[in-house]
Parts: structure tokens; C-alpha cells; sequence
């Protein structure tokens, strides 16, 4: 057996006291550090491009103060900041409403909104963080179906833009009640009801089957009016042969004979299926001598 004196006992023991109130006090201060880091991490917030953020405080509620972009600080627990996207976003609205001459019309508005940076914590504290599905519907359906009624089915094709327009001033006056500023509106889609489409086609059908009547009408008038002049010409075409044959005897028809007889002929030499033959008896008397 080995014995150990009470000194080396002495001196064993203060060191691994020593120790231990070393690694203790190091405990100590990772566990400060990692408090102070979370306490820190906590304390911060960005705010991204194209983004502002606004500040609610447990004790004070929604602060005034707009937040820009960049990296901010707030007090842990106590306050936490709400984003909000302040660029331009695309929203449709839908609509289906009657027009002046009541006939259905499916309409859709498609809008470019962005909310007024310096009235973020008024639409916030009124309408919360889902403010456009809120507000745009309700004052899209107001404007389009207000409009829509001023114009007739077939005016809204014809006069689309003066539609867009009108659309385009209303709802710039009526978003401005809510602090949304509206960068463009546009009507993208515009149909009607089957009824009225398949009334279109049909008097679409007749229009043309009407103008291929008046073309048809003023065809057999023109063929009546020529008609009439061939007849005219002919009058008075007999009439000059006539006169000519009174005064000049029977010397005209001999002449038109003999033009038809020379045209007859011109044919007939042309046509490999005609032969010949000369006048008088001589043609059978060569036939039998040869």
C-alpha cells in the first residue's frame, strides 16, 4: 500500500477547488454570452427592398413612425414589427353584372396597387396586413358594375377603352378614401352570356345573308338594264339593215353570205375530220378508172 502524505492531500485538493471555480465561472459567462446574443438576435430586424415595417408595442400600440429598408432595432417581447410590400402587386377582379340593355356581362379588372408608404400604420390599424383583399374587391365590384350600367353590350366592344377609362378615374377617387394608390387598370377579359353570343352569331348570319340579297338585287338590275340596251342595239341594228336593204336592193345579204360561207370554210379547213371533195360528175368517173 502507497500512503499519501497530508500536504500532497492539501495541495490536491486546492487545485481541484481551483478548477472547478475556473470551469464554473466559464459556465458562467457562455451562459452570459448566449443570453446576451438571443437578447441581441431578438433586438433586430431588416426590413428588405422594396419593403417598410411599422412597429407595435405592447404598452403603446401601432407606432406612427414608418420603418425604411435596412436593419433596425426594437425592445425584445415588448415590441414586434409588421412588413409590409410596398411595390407594385397585380390583382384581378371579377365581375359579372348587367349592362344598359340588360344583358349579363363577365368582366375582369386587373389592377396594379401599392399602398401610401407614409399611411402604413393608418391602413394597418384599420385594415391589417390583408388590406387589398379587403378594399379592392368591394370598390372593383362598386366601379365596374356603376359603369358597366351606362353602356350598352354592344357599346362596351365598340367603346372598351372610353370603359377603362371611366373605370380608371372612379376607382383612383375611391381607392384614395383608403390610402391606396393605383398604379394602372385594365380591362383584360370581357365576354358575354350564351344567349347573347348566340344572338350575335345569328344576326351576324343574317347581315351577310341581306347583303348577299342586295347584291343578288342589284345584279338583276344591272342584268335588266343591259337587257334592255342589247335589246335597244338590236332595234336599231334591224332598222339600219333595213333602211340599207330598201335603198341598196338585195346587195347587203349577198355580202353577209359570202362573209358567212369564207368563216365556214376558215372552220372547216382547220378540222382534220373534213375532206374535200371537187364539184361535178368527174369524182366517181376517177374512182373507177382507178
Amino acid at each position: 500500500f502507497f500512503f499519501i502524505s497530508s500536504e500532497i492531500k492539501t495541495t490536491l485538493c486546492f487545485k481541484l477547488h481551483t478548477m472547478a471555480a475556473i470551469l464554473t465561472r466559464i459556465g458562467w459567462l457562455g451562459a452570459t454570452l448566449a443570453f446576451g446574443g438571443a437578447v441581441v438576435q431578438g433586438a433586430l430586424y431588416n426590413v428588405e427592398g422594396g419593403h417598410r415595417a411599422v412597429i407595435f408595442d405592447q404598452f403603446r400600440g401601432v407606432q406612427q413612425k414608418v420603418e425604411p429598408e435596412g436593419t433596425h432595432f426594437l425592445i425584445p417581447v415588448v415590441q414586434r414589427p409588421i412588413i409590409f410590400d410596398v411595390r407594385s402587386q397585380p390583382r384581378n377582379v371579377p365581375v359579372t353584372t348587367p349592362s344598359k340593355d340588360l344583358q349579363n356581362v363577365n368582366i375582369t379588372l386587373r389592377i396594379l396597387y401599392r399602398p401610401k408608404i407614409e399611411k402604413i400604420p393608418w391602413i394597418y390599424q384599420n385594415y391589417g396586413e390583408d388590406y387589398a383583399n379587403k378594399v379592392l374587391p368591394s370598390i372593383g365590384h362598386e366601379i365596374l358594375k356603376s359603369v358597366v350600367a351606362q353602356y350598352d353590350a354592344a357599346e362596351l366592344i365598340t367603346q372598351r377603352e372610353s370603359v377603362s377609362s371611366q373605370c380608371r378615374e372612379q376607382l383612383n377617387v375611391r381607392a384614395s378614401d383608403f390610402e391606396i394608390i393605383l398604379d394602372d387598370i385594365s380591362i383584360t377579359h370581357l365576354t358575354f352570356s350564351q344567349e347573347f353570343t348566340h344572338a350575335v352569331e345569328l344576326k351576324q348570319v343574317a347581315q351577310q345573308d341581306a347583303e348577299r340579297a342586295r347584291f343578288d338585287v342589284e345584279k338583276a338590275e344591272q342584268e335588266k338594264i343591259a337587257s334592255i340596251v342589247r335589246a335597244e342595239g338590236d332595234s336599231r341594228a334591224a332598222l339600219l339593215v333595213s333602211k340599207a336593204l330598201s335603198e341598196s336592193g338585195t346587195g347587203l345579204i349577198e355580202l353577209r353570205k359570202i362573209e358567212a360561207a369564207k368563216d365556214i370554210a376558215q372552220t372547216l379547213s382547220r378540222s382534220r375530220n373534213v375532206t374535200y371533195l371537187p364539184g361535178g360528175q368527174n369524182v366517181l368517173m376517177n374512182l373507177n378508172s382507178a
